[in-house]
């Protein structure tokens, strides 16, 4: 059996490397081998960034790079389609995995469809019900065409019979992206936050003080990625939640933001970037690799969020998390759900209120069923099954 998976994007990375792990523990103990090649489409176009990333998580080079590089989402996904059928044609695959929601994701099962071959996605039946997100309309789409459906909590399977999915083509296999958390925990927990900082500060900041050093070792510090356009594209917006980490969560502590270059552009030409250098507790950080962010989050007091994966690892390892989202594909992991998260939008006052209330709760892990490092097997076995 030949089998072909997908990566376009970061998020994928630490999706599908549990699952390549797992083809070759498949082959390691059956004679029946599986044959799998691995095409990075290439969205994700910092070439530098892609092969850390790689590294650091034991992925091996991608067979096929596509090269697709940035553009307009049409761009990509049109790019994808062109040159991801050239290696369908080549490679006649028996199946074709794809994962999370990028429009490689997307673009990829059209493809694969068109050129009958089946189709599998990890991380299916997540649902926002926001169809102004890129993401939600990717995830429809490769739903609708996918063979099997590999859904990652009883949520989401129910979403999908809900849409008219046969039964047979739903497998709930768990979470991947915890396969990776487990199999890294003891690599991140040995790394130290104040080196993670003081490696990745961005210039124009002072150093650490040695109050600061000691927040960070005590866990006593606050952690933050923000990306969204929600978030980031409106001055009034950012700036409102800018105003709440300078005059609160600063105060209260030292916060630990690795900064996204589109938050980045979006102060600097909103005039807000030198008051934000200035805040003393507030640290600007270059984006982390996979090891340093996740150890950040082990340690940190809250976590503040837009990022639907740092949702599910906080609910994992118990982190606090105010998500600055109205909704969220992921509804497994917040409060209301057993979770450690819940939803504050972009409105301050939301905003204020549960942070004050979430300062108060302790550290709660909570594993939903099947969020157990074990995904990816599941994967492997049901698509031989299928076969």
């Amino acid at each position: 059996m030949k089998i072909i998976s997908v990566v376009g994007a970061r998020p994928n990375f630490m999706k599908i490397a549990p699952f390549i792990r797992a083809i070759k523990e498949y082959n390691r103990s059956n004679e029946n081998q599986l044959d799998h090649l691995l095409v990075h489409t290439g969205q994700h176009y910092d070439d530098k960034m892609s092969k850390a990333f790689f590294k650091a998580l034991d992925i091996p080079d991608a067979d096929i790079n596509l090269n697709v590089g940035s553009g307009t989402h049409a761009e990509q996904v049109g790019r994808t389609m062109i040159e991801f059928e050239k290696v369908l044609q080549k490679e006649k695959p028996d199946w074709v995995v794809v994962v999370g929601d990028v429009n490689a994701t997307c673009a990829c099962s059209i493809t694969a469809k068109k050129e009958h071959v089946k189709c599998a996605h990890i991380e299916a039946g997540l649902r926002s019900r926001d169809m102004t997100m890129p993401e939600e309309i990717n995830r429809l789409v490769t739903d609708r065409l996918s063979d099997l459906l590999f859904t990652p909590d009883r949520l989401s399977g129910d979403n999908l019979r809900q849409e008219g999915v046969p039964e047979n083509q739903i497998k709930f296999v768990g979470n991947i992206m915890i396969d990776t958390l487990e199999a890294q925990r003891k690599k991140a927990e040995a790394l130290n936050p104040v080196a993670i900082v003081e490696t990745n500060t961005k210039s124009g900041q002072a150093k650490l003080s040695d109050a600061q050093k000691e927040n960070l070792i005590n866990g006593n510090f606050a952690t933050m990625t923000l990306h969204r356009p929600s978030n980031v594209d409106d001055k009034k917006i950012f700036a409102g939640i800018i105003d709440f980490l300078i005059n609160q969560v600063s105060e209260d502590m030292p916060l630990l933001w690795p900064a996204h270059p589109r938050a980045v552009k979006q102060m600097q030409d909103f005039g807000l970037w030198d008051r934000v250098l200035q805040t003393k507790n507030l640290l600007i950080l270059h984006p982390l690799n996979y090891h340093d962010l996740l150890r950040l989050n082990m340690g940190a007091r809250i976590m503040l969020t837009d990022s639907g994966g740092l949702q599910e690892e906080c609910c994992v390892l118990g982190t606090p998390c105010l998500t600055l989202r109205w909704n969220t594909e992921r509804p497994v992991t917040l409060r209301e759900h057993g979770g450690a998260s819940v939803l504050v939008g972009n409105d301050i006052e939301k905003i204020k209120a549960e942070y004050k209330k979430t300062m108060a709760l302790d550290r709660t892990p909570t594993r939903p069923e099947l969020w157990d490092g074990k995904t990816a097997p599941r994967i492997v076995q049901a698509i031989v099954e299928r076969q």
